[in-house]
């Protein structure tokens, strides 16, 4: 009796994943057609020093009437990016909010023990992405933006979530990709690299001067 109702409700289930699914899929797709004119949530990963220079030039370059609100994640030992943040902020007029979570992997950690601190910054970080769904990820730093990509990326898989992860090489990374750049390039939507030899020898990127965001 119990075998019987079980593989009952495990057929039903099996049934109605493909129609969940084509559903979801279809809520996607207008979703897609509404962003081209809609705002877009943008959760922007700030590394630190150099990495936090570079992605602010990015943002001050963006339409931030359409690129809106943006939701700021940066490590909670990075004490330096925080005022520049503000001012980026100050000068655009725009929405924003700003999350600190713990760091990835510090300078000079043991790769070992960064497998610990990564998993507790991907859970630490999990509500945060859920919680503001964006529909953009922009990051281009250190492994502070792995555990939040990685989060927006299954939020597609198992919440048909619509959100587009970009990665931008740091403009130091000349004859290859950071390691956080080789990780990315597996999920990420786009990686765009800034030196035409990198393009050359990652097929899956894209040159800086062929992307329009």
């Amino acid at each position: 009796m119990f075998d019987q109702l079980f593989f009952t409700v495990l057929y039903t289930l099996l049934l109605l994943l493909p129609l969940y699914i084509i559903a979801s899929l279809f809520a996607v797709k207008r979703k897609r057609h509404a962003l081209a004119s809609a705002q877009v949530k943008t959760m922007i990963v700030i590394g630190s020093g150099g990495h936090t220079s570079e992605m602010l030039r990015t943002v001050k370059h963006l339409n931030s009437q359409r690129f809106t609100p943006r939701f700021y994640i940066m490590a909670d030992s990075d004490t330096s990016s925080l005022c520049k943040i503000v001012e980026t902020e100050t000068a655009l007029k725009g929405s924003h909010r700003i999350w600190r979570i713990p760091r990835s992997r510090k300078v000079h950690q043991s790769y070992i023990s960064s497998v610990f601190t990564t998993l507790y910054s991907f859970l630490y970080s999990i509500p945060i992405v859920i919680w503001n769904r964006p529909d953009v990820i922009l990051c281009n730093g250190p492994g502070t933006c792995v555990p939040i990509c990685v989060i927006g990326f299954l939020t597609k898989i198992f919440l048909f979530c619509n959100v587009r992860i970009i990665f931008i090489e740091s403009i130091c990374r000349v004859k290859s990709l950071s390691l956080t750049g080789k990780i990315l390039i597996w999920f990420a939507d786009l990686v765009i690299v800034q030196w035409p030899e990198l393009k050359r020898l990652y097929k899956n990127t894209v040159y800086i001067d062929e992307v329009k965001l």
